[in-house]
């Protein structure tokens, strides 16, 4: 099973990452990327950029890498008073403009929202959300009014050891997991 990153929005948009603030003059703007790599997210010619309630399509003249994040420049934003105007906005996606994923892949959107049972059906509560880290990724699985108890668990994402089966359709995972851990 594969991950991809993407923030959860709503219904029919994920959040692929945010402008956050202008670069230079010339209406360059730094992006925070919640894609892995951060700079896939330059594979996307066109941007849908959130302001409030508004969406508005930016095509993406160039982008790069510029020391530990990434810098873009969009068509229509020449100046530094344009690319403030886009400051702190998201960059979210149609759900369905995404990659198709083979079965054993998920993005990160999919899953938040699952209700976790153990192999021996109890219920560990919903994922809440998902992290990153060195090693692997990791699920928060906060209990809820159905589940066994209220605890919080971090549950690392290792397919075929803890996540033994997972189905968006019936909106459940199961998991290896000890409750009392």
């Amino acid at each position: 099973m594969t991950r991809f990153e993407t923030s959860h929005t709503d219904d029919a948009h994920v959040v692929l990452g945010k402008l956050t603030s202008p670069h230079g003059i010339k209406g360059w703007l730094k992006v925070y990327s919640y894609t892995n790599p951060i700079d896939s997210i330059m594979e996307y010619p066109e941007w849908w950029v959130r302001q409030g309630e508004s969406l508005t399509c930016m095509t993406v003249i160039q982008g790069r890498r510029q020391g530990k994040g990434l810098v873009v420049q969009l068509k229509g934003v020449d100046d530094r008073t344009a690319a403030e105007a886009l400051a702190q906005t998201d960059i979210v996606m149609p759900k369905e403009a995404l990659p198709t994923l083979s079965d054993d892949e998920y993005y990160w959107h999919e899953l938040e929202g699952l209700t976790v049972f153990t192999q021996s059906g109890e219920r560990l509560g919903q994922v809440s959300y998902l992290f990153e880290t060195g090693a692997n990724d990791v699920m928060v699985v906060r209990g809820d009014n159905d589940a066994i108890d209220k605890r919080e668990r971090l549950l690392p994402f290792l397919p075929d050891d803890v996540i033994v089966e997972i189905s968006l359709e019936d909106g459940r995972m199961v998991v290896n997991w000890d409750p009392e851990f």
